[in-house]
């Protein structure tokens, strides 16, 4: 028997929130967007369009903004598209019974050190979880420009209803049994992006950027595997595409945070604009907390969170890890 999922519901009216509404509503569905943000949701419903997030792009007159979380009652699937530290509170207001819902979050809560499809299985049990993850900046795809994403899902014929659902001539979704390995690609490439853009800021040179993608890759992997995540799918769209996409673009903010970093801007001062998430500053020390829990070596996660934290200069944090031991490669 098909799953219907006819109807549905966007939460989060940020830049990737924004842009999955289009990409719903690109074939003509009605979609429901909740957003925060009054002034979202006013110029969504009046204007089409949604200048704080995602300017300049006109909006399908497909989507309805709202602020009242009770509206999506109705709706058959929810994509959830908040912030990783705010997930469990706002799935907790969710009304109505179980829903398949599509995790969008890029992190790992802090405190619990749970991954985002172990918050929701906590906090709405009985609700199919899948997660959305892969190199999508939001604008390119609201713009339809071609995008080929992991959509991970335990249960194979909700992954397969979801897959059919969110499929576009111009968004394709790759289907994955693998959530953990997805998320933890997502997790990890944040953080990864922010050394990357360190290296941009400070003026290093393409060699060590490659370095780092590289050596970063070996550090997810270790982390990925520890925590019982397959190895093709850490290589895949949602750990080595996502990692290569954000290291590499000033549009990544968490690539364009390092850079600040890089340049000798203060962490408080760059994370001073509520307005853009920078995901990989939250996790940072997150991840470093659970990969010593888990017994894995991650001297980049670790360099980042000493920038961070303003615990260290961008020079001898290069000097420290160059001067680390010599090993095998792929170790």
């Amino acid at each position: 028997m098909t799953m219907r999922l006819e109807r549905l519901g966007v939460i989060g009216g940020g830049a990737w929130g924004t842009a999955m509404a289009q990409v719903i509503a690109s074939d003509g569905s009605d979609v429901l967007l909740w957003a925060r943000e009054p002034e979202v949701v006013a110029s969504i419903n009046s204007d089409h369009n949604n200048p704080l997030f995602l300017p300049v792009l006109p909006l399908s007159e497909h989507i309805r903004a709202t602020g009242d979380l009770a509206a999506l009652d109705g709706c058959d699937a929810l994509v959830v598209v908040v912030p990783a530290q705010f997930l469990r509170s706002v799935l907790a207001q969710l009304p109505g019974s179980a829903r398949p819902l599509v995790l969008c979050a890029k992190g790992i809560e802090a405190g619990s050190r749970l991954l985002m499809s172990e918050v929701a299985g906590t906090v709405a049990p009985g609700s199919p979880i899948a997660v959305l993850s892969g190199p999508t900046f939001a604008h390119e795809v609201a713009a339809g420009h071609p995008t080929a994403i992991t959509l991970a899902c335990a249960d194979e014929q909700v992954g397969i209803a979801l897959a059919e659902r969110l499929r576009r001539p111009g968004f394709r979704p790759y289907l994955s049994s693998d959530v953990v390995g997805a998320e933890i690609g997502g997790a990890v490439k944040n953080v990864l992006a922010i050394a990357c853009g360190v290296v941009e800021g400070a003026g290093l040179g393409q060699n060590a950027r490659a370095a780092l993608i590289s050596r970063g890759f070996a550090e997810m992997t270790r982390f990925g595997l520890a925590r019982g995540a397959k190895a093709e799918t850490l290589a895949g769209l949602s750990g080595l595409g996502d990692l290569v996409l954000t290291c590499s673009s000033a549009s990544s903010r968490n690539f364009s945070l390092g850079k600040g970093l890089g340049q000798g801007i203060a962490p408080a001062e760059l994370l001073s604009d509520r307005r853009t998430v920078a995901e990989g500053a939250s996790t940072a020390p997150v991840l470093a907390e659970a990969a010593r829990a888990a017994g894995v070596d991650m001297p980049i996660v670790d360099a980042v969170c000493a920038l961070l934290a303003g615990q260290a200069k961008v020079d001898d944090v290069v000097k420290a890890l160059l001067a680390r031991p010599l090993k095998q490669e792929g170790k």
